[in-house]
């Protein structure tokens, strides 16, 4: 028989996160509650496996928030994240004509990076292909886009030659990071477009072997910094890069012994969340590279996704173990999981949500960030506490025992001599 760990969930605070799967199924996970459990609320889409989702992206506004999903089928579909409304659709071409047909991308040349912009650049995308096929379009709202000519696409190309697997845009929106198989990590500045930082390959080992370059996950570390990035490999090493101090890496280290799939910053600026391919979670801390711990509960399956929340100690992670998974990021402990039947793509956390009491429709529930921390910090604290104490009833019982063999040995006496023995 198989040997089953159960976990026990502790609950999470209220939150609205959308996962995305392999069928092109949409579904909206839901908390209530200060410690309540994830439950599916709504579900968008028909299952298609031409309709799989592969990357995503929720714009930064948050007054009119618009949903960017890539689909399997190259079509990019804007959406609108509170309820799931079609915004616009619109099949996305290439602007490489020698491997284009009719102004259409071929099959073997899937969307692998999606951005949606805010408000500084409303109405407008960014997708990049395996090719190297990097394009900014524009989309309307208020029509359907599938039979509109979209307007004057600006498009360039990544690399010459190479894999493009990876694309990160900043939170200033101003720059892109781009990285692949055979494509070394390089910066562009989106509003020209030009290429601004290029990394150099890593030095050949003690044996005088050769890595080659496969970068499978990146993200900036600070939103605001757009000069620091982390990146993955598909060696299991996780890299800092600083453009303003060098074109090497500034700290490199490994972790485990899978490829890294998924990487994701922290809203402190330096700490940042490592995803592996055997389903391994971990947080790091990028200043010096020290591990700052691994999430309690192994995952079953590759990590695709994760998503941490703009005010919450909280992030969440999904893959194809099918199971959503919410942590805790002071504790690492799991919170909540949830399973959703699919392999899972991508996850999303609405910033937007606001929870409902169940006593009142009209009235909201404010989660307040300060108190969930010190809820973890009370239980690491009771953990501290319990683990004295027990150090304390093993000192006490080791007290008592020797006392007590000190109580059952006879004392000596000491005869005093008479005078006839003298």
């Amino acid at each position: 028989m198989p040997r089953i760990t159960v976990i026990e969930c502790q609950g999470c605070p209220p939150l609205r996160a959308l996962t995305f799967d392999a069928l092109g199924l949409i579904k909206v996970i839901q908390v209530q509650g200060e410690k309540g459990l994830p439950e599916v609320v709504d579900r968008w889409g028909q299952p298609d496996p031409d309709r799989a989702v592969l990357v995503t992206s929720l714009s930064s506004d948050h007054e009119n928030p618009r949903l960017g999903v890539a689909r399997k089928n190259r079509v990019v579909e804007i959406l609108d994240p509170r309820n799931g409304a079609v915004c616009g659709t619109c099949e996305v071409g290439s602007t490489d004509t020698s491997q284009s047909v009719n102004g259409r991308r071929p099959d073997n040349d899937p969307i692998i990076g999606l951005h949606v912009f805010g408000k500084d650049r409303s109405n407008k995308f960014l997708e990049c292909t395996e090719k190297g096929n990097a394009i900014i379009r524009s989309f309307k709202t208020d029509v359907d886009m599938t039979s509109m000519p979209l307007d004057s696409p600006a498009g360039w190309k990544i690399c010459g030659s190479g894999t493009v697997l990876c694309c990160q845009v900043d939170g200033t929106e101003k720059y892109a990071a781009f990285g692949g198989k055979g494509v070394e990590p390089n910066l562009w500045d989106l509003e020209k477009p030009s290429k601004l930082w290029t990394a150099k390959a890593p030095p050949r080992d003690s044996i005088g072997l050769f890595t080659p370059t496969w970068v499978t996950a990146m993200t900036f570390l600070s939103k605001e910094d757009h000069r620091k990035v982390v990146i993955g490999t598909s060696q299991h090493q996780v890299r800092l890069y600083d453009i303003a101090a060098q074109r090497r890496p500034t700290l490199s280290f490994d972790f485990r012994e899978y490829p890294i799939k998924v990487i994701k910053e922290d809203l402190d600026g330096y700490t940042v969340f490592v995803g592996t391919g055997s389903g391994d979670l971990a947080s790091f801390d990028m200043r010096t590279g020290k591990l700052l711990g691994s999430f309690k509960g192994k995952c079953s399956g590759s990590i695709r996704s994760i998503a941490t929340h703009p005010e919450l100690p909280v992030v969440a992670s999904c893959g194809l173990d099918r199971y959503l998974r919410i942590w805790n990021t002071k504790t690492r402990a799991l919170l909540a999981a949830v399973f959703l039947k699919q392999q899972l793509t991508s996850v999303i956390i609405d910033s937007n949500f606001i929870a409902a009491t169940p006593t009142t429709a009209g009235d909201a529930t404010v989660v307040n960030p300060d108190k969930f921390e010190s809820e973890a910090d009370h239980v690491d604290q009771v953990e501290i506490n319990e683990l004295s104490a027990g150090l304390k009833r093993k000192s006490s019982k080791k007290n008592g025992k020797k006392q007590s063999e000190d109580d059952g040995k006879k004392p000596k006496i000491k005869k005093k001599k008479s005078k006839l023995d003298i």
